[in-house]
């Protein structure tokens, strides 16, 4: 007979997992190369085992976690397809050329600032966080580290625009699937997100403008002149190479689904490398006799394996190499030990213990919307998904917020303002795993500086306890905010 699990075993694979990472942390100098995924294993192996000892039978628990892995696939196959698109960027020029002219528009002081509005405005066009950081972010890093500016700070200022558009676009899958989950529109849900997702952005980019007048980086002028020299002589900087990025954003604009989107991308930039960039596509190749025969290797290369660019100066050389599907490989093995532990913990019943024991404190609208946006995070780290946080926490949160008479944009716009914007902040997630690899920058490295992710969360507790928008289901102002819902 199948025993509901207690609130310590469901726990315990949590607390397994967290000793085993500390433990990485100090063991490892890169603990996603391979420890952390071990650990994500240990820790679902516990999480099985206490399931079957609660009379739960293996063959459940192995097909809820392979129908976890398969909600990732989408996931991967962006993730590789990322890959492909970085080498073929990279050696079409399309990723230096936005670089050398970004340093010329973009003054240091402003840059900070500067990026959170390109990648908020990018990814409200396109929807999506994932292309505008793996197109334009890139750049953005570069020129950012060009610069001398912190490549983790530059990291949280794109990560904190991409994910505003990824929250706040109409084209966006997650603004899409939150008021399906609680029964709103998405233009409802969009309109009453503002009032927590506007306040969020403009404290970013204060910080950011604040920031960003603090830095001296007057010695760094030197550098900046050495890396567009190094660019003007090792690419061609013919002004078409803008029209990759921005057919690419058209097309995703277009509603064209990612996947294809990614590959008319990664498409694209090869046929600019082998246009644009013949001296490139020789060198990399080493075949300067048969330039049909360059052209495939070097595309080829550049879409699954190593491609550098060589300039001469190893610190510059850095700056124009990509790592294509292959180095993507470890990501994508994180993503599926994510995965698996995720199902396990959702085989056994644990997350709908530790839900049940949080709503037991439950109260008022105030710390009904604070235990979603506590769910959304805890449900991130622990199914290492989004998609599933944003599901998960709709579906055991939609009867309490109509227990409260609460109109359902309440709780879609908190399973945005918690679920969405933190994803990239867990190393482990799908999407934190993802944003690390495109970016280079470690996920714990960023996580201080993505201002608008952590500012989100809660700027939608403090508008609920200050009873701003929080409206009843048929959409008129709440004038009382203490109500127990116990008396409901």
């Amino acid at each position: 007979m199948k025993k509901t699990p207690s609130l310590l075993q469901s726990i315990l694979p949590i607390v397994v997992l967290t000793a085993l990472l500390v433990i990485n942390v100090f063991a490892f100098e890169d603990a996603l190369g391979g420890a952390t995924q071990v650990s994500l294993i240990f820790a679902a192996l516990v999480a099985s085992l206490i399931g079957v000892y609660n009379g739960e039978k293996w063959i459940k628990i192995k097909e809820t976690f392979l129908k976890t892995i398969n909600t990732s696939m989408s996931s991967i196959i962006i993730l590789l397809l990322i890959g492909s698109l970085s080498g073929t960027w990279m050696i079409s020029g399309v990723v230096p050329f936005m670089i050398y002219y970004g340093l010329d528009v973009l003054h240091p002081s402003i840059f900070l600032f500067a990026a959170v509005i390109i990648s908020a405005v990018v990814s409200t066009f396109t929807g999506s966080s994932w292309s505008t950081i793996a197109t334009i972010g890139i750049a953005l890093l570069g020129i950012g580290k060009t610069m001398g500016i912190d490549t983790s700070v530059v990291a949280g200022a794109i990560i904190s625009g991409a994910y505003f558009g990824d929250k706040m676009s109409p084209l966006s899958d997650t603004t899409n699937l939150a008021p399906a989950m609680v029964g709103s529109d998405v233009f409802t849900h969009i309109k009453y997100m503002m009032y927590t997702t506007i306040p969020s952005l403009i404290l970013t980019l204060l910080i950011f403008i604040i920031w960003g007048f603090t830095l001296n980086l007057e010695g760094n002028v030197e550098n900046v002149s050495i890396v567009q020299n190094a660019i003007a002589t090792n690419f061609s900087l013919n002004p078409l190479l803008l029209l990759v990025p921005v057919i690419l954003i058209v097309i995703i604009a277009k509603k064209v689904p990612p996947i294809p989107s990614m590959f008319i991308g990664v498409l694209l930039g090869a046929i600019s490398a082998i246009i644009f960039q013949p001296h490139i596509v020789e060198s990399v190749a080493g075949v300067t006799t048969n330039y049909l025969k360059a052209s495939y290797i070097t595309v080829m290369q550049s879409i699954f394996g190593s491609v550098s660019v060589s300039t001469g100066t190893p610190s510059i050389d850095r700056l124009f190499s990509t790592g294509g599907m292959g180095g993507m490989l470890n990501t994508v093995w994180l993503i599926i030990t994510a995965m698996i532990f995720g199902g396990a913990m959702e085989a056994g019943g644990f997350l709908a213990k530790i839900t049940s024991v949080l709503l037991q404190f439950v109260r008022t609208s105030t710390s009904l919307v604070a235990t979603t946006a506590a769910s959304c995070v805890f449900f991130n780290v622990t199914t290492c998904d989004h998609y599933l946080a944003i599901v998960i926490s709709g579906r055991m949160y939609k009867e309490a917020f109509d227990d409260m008479d609460l109109a359902p944009e309440v709780l879609s716009r908190t399973l945005e303002d918690a679920g969405t914007v933190t994803s990239p902040l867990v190393p482990w997630s799908t999407c934190g795993a993802t944003q690390a690899r495109v970016l280079g920058v470690a996920t714990l490295d960023y996580l201080p500086y993505c201002f608008f992710n952590l500012i989100s969360p809660v700027m939608s507790v403090a508008v609920a306890a200050l009873g701003y928008k929080i409206r009843n289901r048929k959409g008129e102002p709440r004038l009382k905010e203490n109500i127990d819902i116990k008396n409901l």
